[in-house]
């Protein structure tokens, strides 16, 4: 229930307000007492008036704050465009993409010296062939303040392409089709969708999923055939239940469209030959409680990658139309110690992705029933990936790799010879050299004993004395895990004396499923004091101290940052919040907001009083004292469709009306952009520089 209380007028800051180091004056947003009640309990939100989108009066508000950022940030304007000039300038601004062959084209993509967006393109045949550009995307961004294209998509007799596209930021595309024969636009426009999309075997057929207008949850899925009325496209398949969501896929053969429906704790798979469009979608296995599993085929079975009686995941196969659980027969069991992550299926081998301890391995079986191996990376913290493995006709694997010392690098690997081949590393122009650098893995103790992992990186030569400044980075939630990879752009703070750290804190699947079991719902604060211990054992093993420890989190991860600041303001120096998810217990109640419904498994459903006690006890906006807060930056997007923009612009105001210090509170908003922030890549590392100017600042570095 939600009652409107009267307006009192707050137009001006109140006496105690501290004045900034640079003499500005913050905005305070108008004082305006809505009550929420939920479970017996009465909430009182001074600032649920700032949902208003883009209204007169929340619009101001929003400019004032970024006025006020801009005006304390300007005399740092100079480092900001140093340190954008030192990202840019390690960057190959003309580089390409590795190509990677789909039937008798190789596919890749370009950048050109000075453009924001890539360009994609083909070659016929061989490498050595014509270039035909599919799409430069420089073009389709002219006149756009935001642009991103989705992952495109090629018919099968690679005539086609099917691209969608966002100009807004709100994840709401449009898909055009071009001829690639001709040139020409296709009149087909698709307009109101996910830009999840897959093509029936007729290259004619395009099937697409679409998103609920308010909650934006992807809940249809439609048939559109190449020249009928995109109006009259038949809806093939409507998810009614709201926690669950949908997306389109195709299998490694590509025989098969692939329907998931999809919610935190339970998966349903649907099957259709791409040979037959007008088809009816099979069920592979009805959804159960607590059953998660993905399909792929390839030959004459299917491949399950299931949590069935396996916590951690095991790889079942079972034959074509026999889809029972009573014909799956174990290919990699389950084990305690090792997550199955993901496999690419070859015609003469099954690669599996494995994490144990942390660290990836891939593991390779030969369908033969020969000796089966591991590939090992050797360092005590990286990332490494499957690459572009479209073809099953072939004994190359392909993988990406990188380390928080090792630039990202892409190999194949033949699975027979077992050689391995660098076809590409990620060139770092202006002199790096990843001698100088240094990776650690450490284990910081929880208090309950668990032993949390830290991967860090930091400049050669460093001194543990307590001084040097240090960005601990965390997210931990929905099982994803943040792994140690690298960045071109964070050697301008490694450069300065800085320390990275990532805290692979619970809620993530670092340590397996159980990890991720043990951060979320009834235990999610594990996520938020596993981080406060990593932040402490850093300072204990004088990598820092809190006057020069900082923290980062985005998302999810803002949540961290949020509830964090509430807990343990004493710990850190500054923090920035990244689209940060902080007003839980108002978000989770509105089932019209975007992500809402399908969260209740991962966060707990707030209409269940233990749910909602919890939640209340660690929601950020909610939890706001009147206390002393570290300096903080906190970052929106306007048209963010993950977290909407109310939720930090709430959160600051808040903060603002009660902290007591005189640290700084900074609050951008970028108008035209999304959850991911800014589009292109150079106003993306702009982004950056910003922040990084703003850390520098809080140690005291000026150059």
């Amino acid at each position: 229930m939600i009652m409107s209380c009267s307006t009192p007028s707050a137009t001006a800051p109140p006496p105690s307000a501290p004045p900034t180091p640079t003499g500005l004056t913050p905005p305070v947003a108008a004082v305006r007492p809505t009550e929420l009640e939920q479970s017996g309990q009465v909430r009182v939100d001074n600032y649920y008036w700032l949902r208003e989108r883009e209204t007169p009066e929340v619009m101001d508000y929003l400019n004032a704050e970024n006025a006020y950022t801009d005006g304390v940030m300007a005399p740092l304007e100079p480092l900001e465009t140093k340190i954008f000039e030192e990202i840019k300038n390690r960057i190959k601004q003309d580089d390409a993409t590795v190509p990677y062959r789909l039937k008798d084209y190789f596919y890749y993509t370009r950048f050109e010296e000075g453009k924001q967006y890539p360009i994609h393109c083909r070659k016929k045949g061989s490498l050595t062939a014509a270039e035909e550009v599919m799409v430069d995307v420089n073009a389709l961004a002219e006149g756009h303040e935001f642009f991103r294209l989705r992952q495109y998509g090629v018919s099968p007799n690679q005539d086609l392409l099917a691209y969608p596209f966002d100009d807004k930021g709100r994840r709401i595309f449009t898909i055009r089709i071009k001829n690639l024969t001709t040139g020409e636009l296709l009149p087909d426009e698709i307009p109101q969708v996910t830009g999840n999309m897959a093509w029936a075997d007729d290259n004619q057929t395009l099937f697409y999923s679409k998103q609920d207008p308010t909650t934006l949850r992807w809940d249809r899925v439609y048939r559109h055939k190449l020249g009928t009325d995109v109006n009259s496209d038949v809806l093939v398949y409507e998810e009614k239940d709201e926690t669950f969501s949908i997306y389109l896929t195709k299998t490694k053969s590509r025989k098969y469209i692939i329907i998931a429906a999809k919610q935190t704790l339970s998966t349903e798979m649907r099957y259709l030959d791409a040979a037959t469009p007008t088809g009816e979608f099979q069920i592979f296995l009805p959804r159960e409680e607590k059953h998660e599993y993905t399909i792929d085929h390839l030959g004459d079975h299917f491949y399950i990658r299931t949590n069935y009686l396996a916590q951690n995941f095991r790889l079942m196969k079972t034959p074509v139309g026999k889809t029972d659980k009573a014909n799956w027969q174990d290919l990699i069991p389950h084990r305690e110690d090792v997550l199955v992550e993901s496999a690419e299926l070859f015609d003469d081998y099954l690669v599996v992705s494995e994490r144990q301890a942390g660290l990836i391995r891939m593991r390779i079986k030969p369908w033969s029933g020969g000796e089966e191996h591991y590939l090992d990376f050797g360092e005590p913290a990286y990332v490494a990936y499957f690459g572009d493995n479209l073809q099953a006709d072939t004994t190359t694997l392909r993988f990406e790799y990188a380390s928080m010392t090792t630039p990202d690098s892409v190999y194949d690997y033949d699975m027979k010879t077992r050689q391995k081949t660098l076809l590409k590393r990620e060139e770092v122009l202006g002199g790096f050299d990843q001698t100088q650098y240094v990776t650690e893995r450490l284990h910081a103790p929880a208090a309950d004993g668990a032993k949390v992992p830290i991967s860090l990186v930091y400049r050669k030569g460093l001194v543990r004395d307590g001084s040097n400044p240090l960005l601990l980075y965390g997210y931990g939630s929905y099982g994803y895990t943040v792994d140690a990879d690298f960045s071109s752009s964070r050697l301008s703070l490694l450069d300065r004396g800085f320390v990275y750290a990532i805290a692979h804190v619970r809620g993530s699947e670092t340590l397996g499923r159980q990890w991720y079991e043990d951060g979320k719902l009834l235990k999610k604060k594990n996520t938020f004091t596993d981080f406060i211990a990593c932040g402490e054992y850093l300072v204990k093993e004088k990598f820092t101290a809190p006057d020069r420890l900082f923290a980062r989190g985005g998302s999810a991860g803002g949540l961290l940052m949020g509830a964090v600041v509430n807990m343990r303001p004493d710990l850190f120096n500054g923090v920035i919040a990244d689209v940060p998810f902080v007003d839980v217990v108002t978000t989770m109640l509105d089932d019209s907001i975007p992500l809402t419904t399908s969260e209740f498994d991962e966060w707990g459903h707030p209409k269940i009083k233990e749910y909602y006690d919890y939640l209340l006890s660690f929601s950020p906006y909610d939890n706001v004292e009147a206390k002393d807060y570290p300096n903080l930056l906190v970052i929106t997007g306007l048209h963010d469709s993950q977290v909407q923009y109310w939720e930090p612009a709430k959160w600051v105001a808040k903060l603002r009306a009660m902290k007591t210090d005189d640290n700084l509170l900074l609050f951008k908003t970028y108008m035209a952009a999304g959850h991911g922030g800014k589009s292109g890549r150079f106003n993306r590392y702009k982004s950056q520089a910003f922040w990084y100017a703003f850390l520098l600042k809080l140690s005291g570095i000026t150059e």
